[in-house]
C-alpha cells in the first residue's frame, strides 16, 4: 500500500514538473516569440526574460530580431543599352513584425527564399532601365536608393524591414570579357604592325638620306683631293723646273739615280745593256 502511494506521489510530481517545464520558456535578448494556441497566434513577446504559457495547449515560435544578411546568388542582367552584366548583390534586413512574418512565410528559410526573389526582381527592374555609363557614374547612389526603396516596399508585406540593398559586384559575362580581350588584342596587334611599318619606312628614308649625303661627301672629298693633288703636282713641277734650271747637270744625275732605284731595286730583273750605254754614263769615268 505504501509503495503504491509512493509511486502515485512520484507520478504526480513528474506530471507537475513536466507541466511546469511545458509552461515556462525563456526569451533571449536577440529573439522574439509568437505564442500559438491550437496553431493560431495569440500574442507576440519581444521582451527578454522567463515567460509562461499554457502547457500542451500553447507553443512558441522563436524568430531572430537582429539585423540579418542575405546574399542571393548572382544573376545576369541586361541593361537599357543592351549591355549584359553578372550582378552580385547583398541585403541587410530585420524581422520587425513577427505576426505578419508568421502569417505570410512562417519560417526564416521560406522568408529568405521569398526575400531573394524580391531582391533579384527589384535589381532587374531598376538596372533594366539604366545604362552602363549611368551605373558607373555618380548616379549609382540614386540607383542603389531606388532598389532599396522597391525592396523595402515589397518586404514589408512579409513583416521584414530592409535596411539596405547594395551591389557588391557587377562584371561583364565571361564570353563578353573574352570577346573584349580578343578585340583589344587585335587592335594592339594592328597598332604594332602599323608602328613596325612606319618604322621600316622611316628607316628606309634615313638610309636613303644617309647614302645620298655619304655620296655627296665622298664626291666632294674626291674633288677636293684632286684639286689639292693637282696643286701639289703643279708646285712640284715648278720646284723641279726651278731646280733643273739652276743646275741641269745635278738634275740629270738625280733622275739617273731615280732610274737606277726603280730599275735595279726590283728582284729577278735582268738587263742586257752595253757598258758604253747612256744609262750607265755616271758609272764610267772620273766625272761619273
Amino acid at each position: 500500500m505504501k509503495n503504491n502511494v509512493r509511486y502515485s506521489v512520484l507520478i504526480i510530481l513528474a506530471v507537475v514538473i513536466m507541466t511546469l517545464a511545458g509552461s515556462l520558456y525563456v526569451v533571449d535578448q536577440t529573439e522574439q516569440v509568437i505564442v500559438l494556441q491550437f496553431g493560431e497566434p495569440v500574442r507576440v513577446v519581444k521582451e527578454p526574460g522567463l515567460k509562461a504559457k499554457i502547457p500542451f495547449i500553447q507553443k512558441v515560435v522563436f524568430y531572430d530580431k537582429r539585423l540579418l544578411n542575405l546574399d542571393p546568388p548572382g544573376q545576369e542582367i541586361v541593361l537599357n543599352d543592351k549591355k549584359r552584366l553578372d550582378v552580385d548583390s547583398f541585403t541587410r534586413y530585420q524581422i520587425v513584425d513577427p505576426l505578419k512574418f508568421y502569417q505570410t512565410v512562417r519560417t526564416e528559410i521560406i522568408a529568405r527564399s521569398r526575400l531573394e526573389e524580391i531582391v533579384n526582381s527589384s535589381v532587374r527592374n531598376v538596372l533594366g532601365r539604366v545604362t552602363l555609363p549611368e551605373l558607373l557614374s555618380e548616379k549609382r547612389s540614386e540607383i542603389m536608393a531606388e532598389m532599396s526603396s522597391l525592396v523595402k516596399k515589397d518586404a514589408e508585406q512579409i513583416g521584414v524591414n530592409v535596411a539596405e540593398v547594395r551591389i557588391r559586384r557587377a562584371d561583364l559575362p565571361l564570353e563578353v570579357l573574352q570577346a573584349i580581350n580578343d578585340r583589344m588584342k587585335a587592335e594592339r596587334e594592328r597598332d604594332a604592325r602599323e608602328a613596325r611599318a612606319e618604322g621600316r619606312q622611316a628607316a628606309q628614308q634615313i638610309r636613303s638620306t644617309a647614302d645620298k649625303e655619304s655620296t655627296i661627301i665622298i664626291t666632294e672629298a674626291e674633288k677636293q683631293a684632286q684639286i689639292i693633288r693637282g696643286e701639289g703636282d703643279r708646285e712640284a713641277t715648278e720646284i723641279w723646273n726651278k731646280a733643273a734650271g739652276a743646275d741641269p747637270e745635278f738634275y740629270a744625275f738625280y733622275r739617273s739615280l731615280e732610274a737606277y732605284r726603280k730599275s735595279l731595286g726590283k728582284e729577278n730583273n735582268s738587263f742586257i745593256l752595253s757598258p758604253e750605254s747612256e744609262f750607265f754614263k755616271y758609272f764610267n769615268g772620273t766625272k761619273g
